[in-house]
């Protein structure tokens, strides 16, 4: 019997000892590379700039919606205009342009004078749901499950216009899950790669 308690409590120490030297990664340390990686992206309406002033024909440009919303959150100024065509005829069209209060919510691009984005606020990690090495022997590249926000969302974003308009600034006022690949670099730091782009 003492045998048997004694064979017991070494095979616990084992088992204990294994499990303490399964090295801890440090959540923090993820979090700022993920977020570092992130630095200088923003949330934006479209994915690729736009030229304003901008002709809308509301019958058929699918943009219409999108449009009508930033016009209605106060961010465009609404006009209208006859298009005549040879065949067709008068054709009705919505003019688009900025606003007082769109103007500063505007991010121009320096190098195509005219076009540009309405932009906004900043990725933030939350938590790591799971980091598993892709070499267990080698543990210096992870894949890492994570959620994040989105921070800095105007109010415009969130009236219910906007929120049909845009289902994708939608969810993005939830908290979200993504995943990323984490190297060790020689000077012991966390790098993402390959560098992240907005979700």
């Amino acid at each position: 019997m003492r045998e048997r308690i004694v064979l017991a409590v070494v095979v616990t120490g084992l088992f204990s000892g294994a499990a303490g030297c399964k090295k801890q990664v440090d959540h923090a340390e993820f979090i700022a590379a993920i977020n570092k990686s992130y630095t200088g992206h923003h949330d934006c309406v479209w994915p690729a700039p736009i030229k304003l002033p901008a002709e809308v024909d509301p019958a058929k440009d699918e943009n219409a919606r999108v449009f009508e919303a930033l016009a209605d959150a106060g961010l465009f100024l609404r006009g209208t205009q006859e298009k005549r065509h040879a065949v067709a005829g008068a054709k009705p069209l919505n003019l688009y342009g900025l606003s007082d209060k769109g103007h500063p919510q505007w991010t121009p691009v320096p190098s195509q004078p005219g076009y540009g984005n309405f932009c906004f606020g900043h990725f933030n990690v939350t938590a790591i749901d799971s980091e598993t090495p892709n070499d267990p022997a080698n543990p210096t590249q992870y894949t890492v499950k994570y959620q994040y926000e989105v921070e800095g969302i105007p109010d415009w974003v969130r009236t219910p216009e906007s929120m049909r308009a845009f289902p994708k600034l939608a969810r993005d006022t939830d908290i979200q899950s993504a995943t990323a690949t984490l190297v060790k670099g020689s000077d012991g730091g966390w790098t993402v790669v390959p560098p992240l782009a907005a979700p």
